[in-house]
């Protein structure tokens, strides 16, 4: 097979989409909400959490994607929400339930590090404070207390393990650690391993679950949370910045071109690049400094749209959106959009949500200028074929994704 056919062949296509967050589930709210057909409001709980803003999860019907009671008892709210969106894009992909698919279908994980039960710490701390044989009595209630898969918190290979377990994705599996960079490293290894023809098809994604105190004290100690009313991203940092937490799901089946036209599927998109950097962010060049000039390379192959990650995290949401408006200016980018303006900022679930919220776009062929901001009317659309996909974490993890309409 000549290269350029080798290479076409070897293109990777998003053909499946599973996504659920406080905007609703399934891909037709999400289209519709990024086609103007849907207001783009975000849905945002200012008083649980108070004064933590947080995107909360709509209520699922858990039984459409995990039949099975028993299985959605022994896991937690990440684990039931990372099952049902790769279970959703699965179903959209057409390989649920095809055994001869499943046992081929790589999984690769992003994960955090569980979740902790906050009742036991609660009741060690207690023992802790009071007074002698501590030690002796939290050791006492651990061992009753804990399931026997726990340890203080749950293992973060279980989320790979219970979507094998529940929907019979039986070849190799692997799970990335380590927020926003675990998203960005779990899309680029399942797109270069589908691209090298190390597998056909390939299920990524990953899920956080926004609504515990235990996360939101993780970050407020890290001093990375938004504590006053609901603003956009971009309007966050004249008062110190900060990140509003949203519970999000997003899986995607990534598939070699030549396997997925094999069987008639019907593709989203087409992946053309990824680039992420996972190691300490430079002084000197800001954000996206190591795969700058790669945004630089594919943008001057034709303007595109820019579906920014930013967190709202001060200062470095201002040194990225700063670089999206110089090339703005310079005529390379049609447009900006935060998606964590409507989704929330959902850490290592944040990067596979905005390569599906572009690959929804790229299949209506057209975005809602409202999403925006300024002065477009809801209804007024632009036409969109490539989209830049970015994420940059609050601390460490960036990297971008170059989306095209598929052929």
């Amino acid at each position: 097979m000549p290269g350029s056919e080798r290479a076409k062949d070897r293109e990777v296509w998003i053909t499946g989409v599973g996504l659920a967050s406080s905007l609703g589930e399934g891909n037709a709210v999400h289209s519709d909400v990024l086609t103007g057909k849907r207001p783009a409001a975000a849905s945002v709980d200012e008083t649980t959490f108070a004064p933590y803003p947080v995107h909360r999860l709509v209520p699922l019907d858990l039984s459409r994607q995990i039949p099975k009671n028993s299985d959605q008892r022994q896991m937690e709210g990440w684990q039931r929400l990372g099952v049902y969106a790769a279970g959703q894009a699965l179903e959209d992909a057409g390989i649920k339930g095809r055994a001869d698919l499943l046992d081929r279908t790589d999984l690769v994980v992003a994960a955090g590090s569980g979740e902790r039960d906050t009742a036991v710490d609660c009741r060690v701390l207690e023992a802790s404070g009071a007074g002698n044989g501590a030690a002796l009595r939290a050791n006492e209630i651990l061992p009753s207390a804990l399931r026997p898969t726990l340890f203080l918190a749950q293992l973060s290979n279980l989320l790979a393990g219970n979507i094998s377990i529940v929907h019979h994705v039986t070849a190799s599996s692997r799970t990335f650690m380590g927020e926003a960079a675990a998203g960005l490293s779990a899309v680029e290894n399942a797109f270069r391993r589908v691209a090298a023809g190390q597998c056909q098809v390939c299920l990524v994604g990953g899920a956080l679950n926004a609504e515990r105190d235990d996360l939101l004290l993780g970050y407020e100690l890290a001093r990375q949370l938004w504590r006053h009313p609901f603003r956009r991203i971009g309007e966050r940092d004249e008062r110190g910045g900060g990140f509003v937490p949203g519970s999000v799901g997003a899986f995607l089946v990534l598939e070699e071109r030549s396997h997925a036209e094999a069987r008639s599927a019907r593709p989203y998109a087409r992946i053309a690049a990824v680039e992420t950097d996972a190691g300490g962010r430079r002084s000197d060049g800001g954000p996206l400094a190591r795969v700058v000039e790669t945004v630089s390379g594919t943008v001057a192959q034709g303007t595109a749209a820019v579906f920014s990650g930013a967190s709202g995290v001060a200062p470095v949401t201002a040194a990225e959106l700063g670089l999206f408006r110089s090339l703005q200016i310079g005529g390379d980018i049609d447009y900006v959009w935060a998606y964590g303006d409507l989704l929330g900022h959902s850490v290592e679930a944040h990067f596979p949500a905005g390569v599906a919220l572009a690959a929804l776009a790229l299949r209506a062929g057209s975005v809602s200028l409202g999403l925006v901001g300024g002065r477009a009317a809801a209804d007024e659309t632009s036409t969109v074929d490539r989209i830049l996909v970015t994420t940059v974490g609050p601390w460490r993890g960036e990297g971008l994704a170059l989306l095209e309409a598929a052929p």
